[in-house]
């Protein structure tokens, strides 16, 4: 207890900053590599048709995530608290624009994606233990359970966790582009016998449909943002981890295509279901497939860990500010975690997996992700009015006066691109995700009508 004026006051609690420079490198790499890498890229060979194209595609998608990267460092170098984009979308749009992101992730674009990558590291596990297959949503209600634990514990046992993982996952990465890149022999790759685009304009739009799954797999790095309040030093912590981790994912990335395109050629590539898998058996035999499992459940658990740890602290700062449920604001006095708010997301997630209702959710409301990235960092452009209107002359941030308005227009552009794509692609989808997401603004006006009756009561 603090005394002041002879009144005693309970200590505020507030988050640990206990996560070095490392620990954030690892959230942001662990929070891109998933699933993605070990499938995706047979989408983007079938849609390109050459192996130079493909490579082409995915140096594409790794500059637009690192013009992403840069912006989110320059937003979290000005604002560096828990909660990352729903504080900037609520300091610079308002308090609606950011209740509907933390809304988006709650309802199913963070809490469905846990339960959707539960149930992928699960379904390894129980193929590799030899389990039967009922036993999938029992494992993966236990990954959920466990990893929550983890994250209440403390924030620190959550990043050893984490970075665990997230250095085995690139272990598993490293194998499989080895193994494809020297334990091969060219001459056992199958032909190509794909149809190229023809003409620039096929290039053209060859290239935009590939960007969409690359941007997918690019995606995860704003997450770490959301724990800028626990990073140390995050001014300048926060954008190096941000381009160093996004750089070296590009790099990863881009050897694991060459392996594939080495070891399956293009057409192998594009006709593969699991591309990972066929180049270990090719190069290893059996040994090599179940490997490269046992490396897709360590990158699908670890992918877990990170959404875990980073998604319960946007919930606990919209109850801060009175638009959800207040006990979830509080911050656990010995942890120093959000005690509530992992609580509540664990039990929405386990909810969403074992109803099974999570992946129609996703095909819905995913694309609204694209959407808050793309107003996210729209926000920049108006704090650099702000910055003018105070009369702030040097650039503020790690864009500086190069790479600003150049670099967030490329990324908002790109982000608007794949919001329109999903649609295209899938109207009817794209409509009830954009109804469910609007259906977070009656229920944020409950809220503010509920708060307001408080504060009269």
């Amino acid at each position: 207890m603090v005394k002041g004026n002879g009144v005693m006051f309970a200590p505020v609690t507030t988050y640990a900053r206990r996560l070095g420079l490392f620990s954030a490198k690892m959230a942001v790499i662990g929070g891109i590599i998933g699933a993605g890498i070990f499938r995706g890229p047979a989408v983007v060979a079938a849609r390109v048709g050459t192996p130079r194209l493909t490579l082409v595609a995915w140096v594409l998608g790794g500059l637009i995530a690192l013009a992403g990267a840069l912006c989110f460092g320059e937003l979290g170098r000005r604002s560096p608290r828990a909660g990352g984009g729903y504080v900037y979308l609520r300091d610079a749009l308002g308090p609606l624009p950011a209740f509907l992101y933390g809304w988006a992730l709650l309802l199913v674009i963070a809490t469905g994606a846990a339960a959707a990558v539960a149930v992928t590291c699960a379904g390894y596990v129980v193929t590799l233990a030899g389990l039967p297959p009922e036993f999938t949503t029992r494992v993966a209600v236990g990954a959920i359970l466990l990893l929550c634990i983890v994250n209440y514990l403390g924030v620190q046992p959550a990043a050893v966790t984490l970075n665990v993982f997230t250095v085995l996952k690139l272990a598993a990465l490293a194998v499989l582009i080895v193994a494809g890149l020297t334990a091969i022999p060219p001459s056992a790759r199958p032909p190509d016998r794909l149809t190229a685009p023809v003409g620039a304009v096929g290039v053209v739009v060859g290239l935009g449909t590939a960007l969409v799954p690359i941007l997918f797999a690019y995606g995860g790095w704003q997450q770490t943002n959301f724990i800028a309040e626990e990073i140390v030093a995050p001014e300048r912590n926060l954008p190096r981890a941000l381009g160093l981790g996004v750089a070296g994912v590009v790099a990863v990335y881009l050897l694991a295509n060459v392996a594939y395109l080495r070891a399956l050629g293009v057409a192998g590539l594009a006709h593969s279901a699991a591309p990972a898998a066929a180049v270990m058996e090719r190069a290893l035999g059996r040994g090599g497939t179940r490997l490269i499992s046992a490396g897709v459940a360590v990158s699908t658990f670890g992918f877990l860990s990170l959404v875990l740890l980073v998604t319960p602290r946007v919930f606990q700062a919209m109850a801060a500010d009175g638009v959800f449920f207040r006990r979830l604001a509080l911050l656990h006095p010995r942890h120093r975690t959000p005690a509530g708010a992992i609580a509540f997301m664990g039990a929405w997630a386990i909810l969403l997996t074992v109803s099974g209702t999570y992946a129609q959710l996703l095909d819905y409301v995913v694309f609204g992700d694209w959407i808050f990235f793309g107003l996210t960092v729209a926000t920049l452009f108006i704090y650099r009015a702000r910055d003018r209107a105070a009369g702030v002359a040097a650039p503020f941030g790690v864009l500086g006066a190069v790479g600003y308005p150049w670099v967030p227009g490329l990324f908002v552009v790109a982000a608007a691109y794949v919001v329109a794509s999903v649609a295209v692609a899938n109207p009817r989808n794209a409509g009830i995700g954009a109804g469910l997401l609007l259906l977070g603004v009656p229920v944020y006006y409950t809220w503010q009508q509920r708060g307001k009756a408080k504060a009269r009561r």
